[in-house]
């Protein structure tokens, strides 16, 4: 018996290997705050939001069939909360068994009693999961759900439940253990097995000749003996209570994947009604083929960002179908960098079938997403910053698959202009000649304007605008790289502001570049 809610013909599981690159990715694009969201302290639904979300799916069709199973927990919330809470009930009493306390395999009558509590806690949980079906299945239209139910109504027919419980009350031997046996080497009994219990016959039924027979009485005090018959009746009964160990755990099995299944869909609720109280959109995304060159949003907002604060937050656009390269120029702090995790976050949410922070969202599915962040100083690197940077970019080089999504954050800042747009323009060359998108923020004015200038058919170039008065309406526009990140804003804004002077908020020299000072305040990126 299988859920089957996340995959048609594949097991969901949540162990899975660390790629390589994949805790850069984590800490870039603040993904700990995104499941914490989901999860709301549930430790299940925070493992299962975080493998769905880092392993994706490979096709169209397997992140439609879980949007379609997602619609339906939408529209049956309290249902689907009902049957989590039946799954996690079995499972939490499963463990409190005796079982769960580590009885031996070998030792037959304690492992066939605590199988047989086992079980009948579980067939009392399977009957309230067979009412659920009879009374809701009608409700679900997603082929998900309706394999579920149609499964559950195949398998637990009142013929299963009849001939389930019949099992057990036989296997409790409150007449006795009948059991047959072969004479082996030295008169030792070997082939044991355990036999049905005859049925207790009627006087009209029982027989009027009976059948010769030899028994034995134990004394009471025949301590040996009793010592004899037990193990005995241990041996004969060790086949019973593995068999019976195996159902229990083949049940246990499938509530424990129904549980890890369904908590994906509960976190993408709780985050979808999170950030629906704010007044945020939130958008079932088109899925697209991988290599299908589509990339489109609009009102695509970080909902990391909404999950940390209470500002207003500010949603951006971008069409780049066919387009291998994004770049992302302008303003300091003027929401370049929140715009590159919120693109990172829509790409994981469309690959594991998650609902997107977006009015619309439509992409092709990725081999993988990976980042390439400035970090900031760390007294406990043993090499430089640039170094370190070339490092983490080689780890990507050696890893990173065509059809991979490559996002870049200030990347080769930490040297002179030149030889760091001389190596992001050789490394952008060839991952995009690799079949790799690549959304590229940066504030190296030669490596922006050599693209504007030679590859401006295949780029698409983003700005981060600026106001008149110098403030940053976090807007991002589909414009010419400028010379100057205004830097100067951002020092005037915290220096004069310090000294008790108004701001001076004219405009920067149009041929001025300053970094961000080391010190200054981070106020939004």
């Amino acid at each position: 018996m299988k859920a089957r809610l996340m995959s048609a013909d594949s097991d969901f599981e949540t162990e899975r290997e660390t790629r390589a690159g994949e805790e850069e990715l984590i800490q870039d694009l603040d993904l700990l705050v995104l499941w914490r969201a989901m999860a709301k302290g549930d430790a299940v639904i925070f493992e299962s939001v975080r493998s769905a979300l880092l392993a994706g799916v490979a096709t169209t069709e397997e992140v439609r069939y879980r949007q379609a199973v997602y619609r339906d927990c939408r529209e049956q919330s309290e249902v689907v909360r009902e049957i989590y809470a039946l799954a996690n009930e079995a499972i939490a009493e499963k463990k409190k068994s005796w079982r769960g306390l580590g009885i031996d395999s070998n030792s037959g009558e304690p492992l066939l009693h605590a199988s047989i509590k086992e079980l009948e806690m579980f067939v009392g949980v399977l009957r309230r999961l067979r009412r659920i079906t009879e009374e809701h299945a009608g409700k679900f239209s997603s082929e998900g759900f309706a394999r579920f139910f149609a499964t559950l109504r195949h398998e637990l027919d009142d013929a299963y439940f009849n001939e389930v419980t019949g099992h057990l009350r036989a296997l409790r031997f409150r007449d006795g253990v009948l059991a047959s046996a072969a004479l082996g080497d030295g008169n030792q009994g070997i082939a044991y097995v355990l036999r049905a219990p005859k049925p207790r016959g009627t006087f009209l039924h029982r027989p009027m000749v009976a059948k010769p027979s030899f028994s034995r009485t134990i004394p009471h005090e025949d301590q040996g003996g009793h010592y004899a018959l037990a193990g005995l009746r241990n041996r004969v009964t060790s086949l019973a209570a593995n068999a019976l160990a195996q159902s229990a755990d083949h049940i246990g099995s499938f509530f424990a994947a129904l549980r890890r299944e369904l908590a994906f869909y509960l976190g993408c609720l709780n985050l979808h009604d999170t950030l629906v109280d704010r007044g945020l959109p939130v958008c079932a995304p088109t899925p697209h083929p991988i290599a299908s060159g589509k990339m489109e949003a609009h009102g695509l907002y970080d909902p990391c960002l909404a999950l940390r604060t209470t500002a207003a937050v500010q949603g951006n656009d971008l069409c780049a179908d066919h387009v291998p390269l994004v770049i992302v120029t302008g303003a300091n702090q003027g929401g370049k960098s929140t715009f590159l995790r919120s693109m990172g976050l829509a790409q994981l949410m469309l690959g594991a079938g998650a609902p997107v922070a977006a009015d619309a969202f439509a992409a092709a599915l990725v081999e993988g997403v990976w980042t390439h962040f400035s970090r900031e100083e760390d007294a406990t690197m043993t090499s430089g910053k640039f170094d370190e940077e070339l490092q983490r970019m080689s780890v990507i080089g050696r890893h990173i698959r065509p059809h991979s999504l490559l996002l870049c954050n200030e990347s080769f800042s930490t040297t002179n202009e030149r030889e760091g747009s001389e190596i992001a323009t050789e490394i952008i060359t060839a991952m995009t000649e690799a079949g790799i998108t690549i959304l590229f923020v940066t504030h190296l004015f030669e490596l922006s304007h050599h693209f504007f200038a030679h590859h401006r058919d295949t780029t698409r170039f983003l700005r981060a605008e600026r106001g008149a008065d110098g403030a940053r309406p976090f807007q991002l526009i589909e414009a010419e790289p400028l010379s100057t990140s205004y830097s100067k804003d951002l020092y005037r804004k915290t220096f004069d502001a310090n000294l008790g002077r108004p701001a001076d908020t004219s405009p920067a020299p149009g041929a001025e570049h300053v970094h961000e000072a080391a010190g200054s305040p981070r106020i939004r990126t």
